[in-house]
């Protein structure tokens, strides 16, 4: 067989269907598992703690999560007809529902969890293609708000994880812990100033590898639960139970699948800004379908509601790899782990500290990712200041203020305690409000559009000469004439620039 080289291979047509072979695909992958992985046994292990489950079937709950993440990962990447965004997307256990999750535990058990998680996810299916609708009210404007939003949300979790993630351990928030976490961001930081492109895109690997080992020589890594347990398990269905049906419970995670459908939404658009690449209804469409189409099987194999993982975006901004066929290495990896439990506790044997110093560089890109988005927004003689501003203000509140809505019923709760969420309502709204529902708007609507409609660029500075002057908050030239500060260049008589 002709060996076909990267250089003469044929280009493809979107940056997401580059192909990377199967040696790099699967080390790229490998960074996207390890990512996410703390987060994605996160839910299962708090759902079933929640449950007073035993440590074996809470093992099976963080098998299922892993094999169930796998799989809707391969269909969100490589896709079906109707199902699958194609798009570099991890999928895994959401968040958004673990609060809903544990109520729910607490009055009917975990099988009305499974139960209302196969009900939610049904009718989420169902409305997936009236949400890709809604795409033409997402301009930069909403856009760069909400994925500003994720990247600052997210940044709690990359400060606990720094600290050493469980709260109730000794030495949380020690020194030592915060110590690793820096070293593990400087790592980072010198592999991506190295001048090989190859070891600067594997700088999040190679870094929680060499922190790794960092931390076993400070004794902060534990390798000897590695050999306890099953080498291989299939995921059984309906092992912790069938499924009951409970209606408050499937009332409140309806409101979890439409909180889920949303930060996707937000989630697809995000990292289709990153690749550079067209997402439009359709597509979005696909990439619910697939997110709902998970959920709806998960519960069978004993886990819960799907969603497209915030912090994994951050990592393909960060390497710059946009192939989708990495993160579906990615999926396979997963899959691997949920039948192969040996192998996942090895790679849950990395400190949550590691993790934490990769995440600071990771969420953060996220955040500047969005004001990249935002510095494309117009903000002379309108109201998108004001929308940018709220929207990202109202996001920020239950990350300043977790209990900001412990007074408030719980369904409002349920999608506001989410910043994501609150941030994507307000800004959604805000745009209809301001710039699509335009009837009653001033002329001059703020003091905040009336200020941004005089800037100074640095195009303009340039071709200032001596003499200029400021009166009365106007750009005077030397001939008396005013220089207009919109960024546009007066030109003279002969027209030359200024003069």
């Amino acid at each position: 067989m002709t060996k076909i080289s990267r250089s003469t291979a044929a280009v493809p047509t979107r940056p997401e269907d580059e192909k990377l072979g199967i040696g790099a695909s699967f080390a790229y992958g490998f960074q996207h598992v390890l990512t996410m992985y703390g987060g994605i046994i996160a839910v299962p292990l708090i759902i079933g703690q929640a449950a007073g489950l035993s440590s074996a079937d809470i093992g099976v709950l963080i098998a299922a999560a892993l094999f169930m993440g796998g799989l809707a990962t391969l269909l969100q990447t490589i896709g079906l007809p109707f199902f699958g965004s194609q798009l570099p997307l991890v999928q895994g256990v959401s968040f958004a529902s673990v609060a809903t999750m544990v109520a729910i535990v607490g009055g009917g058990g975990i099988q009305a969890v499974f139960g209302a998680v196969i009900v939610s996810a049904a009718f989420g299916l169902l409305i997936a293609p009236l949400f890709s609708k809604i795409v033409k009210f997402f301009p930069p404007v909403v856009t760069g708000s909400v994925i500003t939003t994720i990247g600052l949300t997210l940044m709690p979790v990359a400060a606990n994880w720094s600290m050493g993630g469980n709260k109730k351990a000794a030495d949380y928030g020690s020194v030592s812990n915060i110590m690793l976490a820096a070293f593990t961001l400087a790592v980072v930081l010198l592999l991506s100033k190295l001048g090989s492109s190859t070891i600067s895109r594997l700088s999040i690997l190679l870094a929680m590898v060499i922190g790794t080992v960092a931390a076993i020589f400070m004794g902060k890594a534990d390798f000897s639960g590695v050999g306890h347990g099953a080498i291989f398990e299939l995921p059984m269905p309906f092992h912790l139970g069938l499924p009951t049906f409970n209606v408050a419970a499937i009332i409140s995670m309806l409101i979890v699948v439409l909180v889920i459908l949303t930060e996707t939404t937000a989630d697809i658009l995000a990292v289709g800004q990153i690749v550079d690449t067209k997402v439009d209804s359709k597509r979005i469409a696909a990439g619910l379908r697939a997110d709902m189409a998970s959920s709806l099987v998960s519960p069978v194999f004993g886990s819960f509601t799907q969603s497209a993982f915030a912090q994994n975006v951050g990592l393909v901004a960060v390497t710059g790899v946009k192939s989708r066929f990495v993160v579906a290495a990615g999926g396979v990896i997963l899959v691997v782990l949920g039948l192969l439990p040996i192998l996942g506790r090895v790679v849950a044997a990395v400190p949550l500290s590691v993790l934490g110093g990769a995440g600071i560089v990771l969420f953060g890109t996220v955040a500047a990712s969005g004001i990249r988005t935002l510095a494309q927004v117009d903000y002379r003689n309108n109201m998108n200041l004001v929308i940018v501003s709220t929207s990202v203000g109202f996001g920020m509140l239950p990350i300043a203020a977790p209990t900001f809505y412990d007074q408030f019923p719980e369904w409002v709760g349920t999608i506001f305690h989410s910043g994501i969420s609150s941030a994507a309502i307000m800004a959604i709204l805000l745009n209809l409000l301001f710039n699509h529902l335009k009837r009653g708007n001033p002329e001059n609507p703020s003091v905040f559009a009336a200020g941004t409609d005089r800037m100074i660029t640095a195009e303009l500075l340039e071709h200032l000469q001596d003499g200029d002057r400021c009166e009365d908050g106007k750009l005077i030239d030397v001939d008396g004439r005013e220089v207009p500060v919109t960024g546009e260049i007066p030109l003279a008589p002969d027209g030359s620039s200024h003069h």
